[in-house]
């Protein structure tokens, strides 16, 4: 888990277990195809002022393997795109990873903006999503609560133009980092995505993303 790109071919259907996700009916999709790059193919990715990721969901307990790597390429920044604000909230490469808690335990507040966005998407929400994203200038490292609800949080692991128009391979420790995120123990991860988002912007931007990979700690 996930099912990796690399096992796809260009121009063909998504590998099994990956679907789009719509954010809202009222944002543009961003277009995901398979594509060849070198010798192998990957997820390409294309916002044109546009929101919408690609996700596989299955259900996997992080403990036993929480290192998690990838390799991501973006052709550019967004510009004007800040991630401490709504209005500005985009990225040109995320992953994204759903876990699975207790919602009843939600203050009503958060209770309640899930059931309007879950209602605009049309799809239940995580308990908590944890995203790794490319930032314009927030320095690598930074935690962000997402400006509209405290079950998102995003960590940023690139920062800036450093890197842009080649590939970067990336590892974390999932499990270490939600602990550092939300200040208590994962549930069962739910979800793994990507998401290109340039809606709130308005601009245009491509990405690349590699294989998703899960190993136990070395």
């Amino acid at each position: 888990m996930p099912m990796p790109f690399s096992s796809g071919k260009p121009g063909a259907g998504f590998p099994r277990g990956w679907e789009p996700i719509k954010l809202s009916d009222r944002k543009h999709p961003t277009a995901y195809a398979l594509v060849q790059d070198g010798d192998g193919v990957v997820l390409h990715a294309h916002a044109a002022a546009a929101a919408s990721g690609m996700a596989y969901f299955a259900r996997f307990d992080i403990h036993s393997a929480p290192i998690v790597e990838w390799r991501w390429k973006v052709s550019a920044l967004v510009e004007g795109a800040d991630n401490r604000i709504g209005a500005k909230e985009d990225s040109p490469a995320r992953l994204l990873f759903a876990f699975d808690g207790d919602k009843s335990r939600l203050p009503l507040l958060e209770r309640s903006v899930f059931y309007i966005t879950e209602k605009l998407s049309g799809r239940e929400l995580p308990y908590a999503l944890l995203q790794y994203i490319w930032a314009r200038e927030i320095p690598v490292g930074t935690i962000l609560e997402h400006p509209y609800t405290r079950r998102v949080r995003l960590l940023v692991v690139a920062s800036g133009p450093g890197g842009v128009g080649r590939w970067n391979s990336m590892t974390r420790n999932l499990l270490d980092d939600f602990r550092r995120a939300f200040h208590e123990e994962p549930g069962t991860l739910t979800g793994v995505g990507v998401l290109t988002d340039t809606d709130n912007t308005g601009g245009t931007v491509e990405a690349w993303y590699g294989d998703i990979q899960f190993r136990a700690e070395r």
